[in-house]
C-alpha cells in the first residue's frame, strides 16, 4: 500500500488543521493506521492510531482532547483533526499502516508496528 499525506501547513497557535492520509494500492481497510510526527532534533513520537474498522481509537496524552483521528474506509482515507494547536506541535507529521495482529495500545504507539510510510506532511505553529 502506498501512503500520501497532505494537509500541513502554517497556522497561529489556537488554530486548527485537519490532515489526510491517502492510501492507494491494497484497501487501507485491511490495515490499522496511526499517525507520528517529529519535530526538530527529536525522535519520532506517537500521535494517535485508529483500527482496521475504525472502532478502537489511542491518542497519545499530549494531544488527547485536542487532536482526534478517523478513517473513512469507502474513501482509503485517514484523518487528524487538530484543534487549539500549540508552538510545540510544530513537526512532521507521518502517516503510517501496519497488519497488527492485535491491537492494544502498546503494539500500536510503537513505530515498529507499522510496515508502510507516507513522505510526511510539515505542520508549523506560530506562537
Amino acid at each position: 500500500v502506498q501512503l500520501q499525506a497532505s494537509g500541513g501547513g502554517l497556522v497561529q497557535a489556537g488554530g486548527s488543521l485537519r490532515l489526510s492520509c491517502a492510501a492507494s494500492g491494497r484497501t487501507s481497510s485491511t490495515y490499522h493506521m496511526a499517525w507520528f510526527r517529529q519535530a526538530p532534533g527529536k525522535e519520532r513520537e506517537f500521535v494517535a492510531a485508529i483500527s482496521k474498522s475504525g472502532g478502537t481509537t489511542y491518542h497519545a496524552d499530549s494531544v488527547k482532547g485536542r487532536f482526534t483521528i478517523s478513517r473513512d474506509n469507502a474513501k482509503n482515507t485517514m484523518y487528524l483533526q487538530m484543534n487549539s494547536l500549540k508552538p510545540e506541535d510544530t513537526a512532521v507529521y507521518y502517516c503510517a499502516a501496519g497488519l497488527i495482529v492485535t491491537f492494544s495500545m502498546v503494539r500500536a504507539t510503537k513505530s515498529s508496528s507499522y510496515d508502510y510510510w507516507g513522505q510526511g506532511t510539515l505542520v508549523t505553529v506560530s506562537s
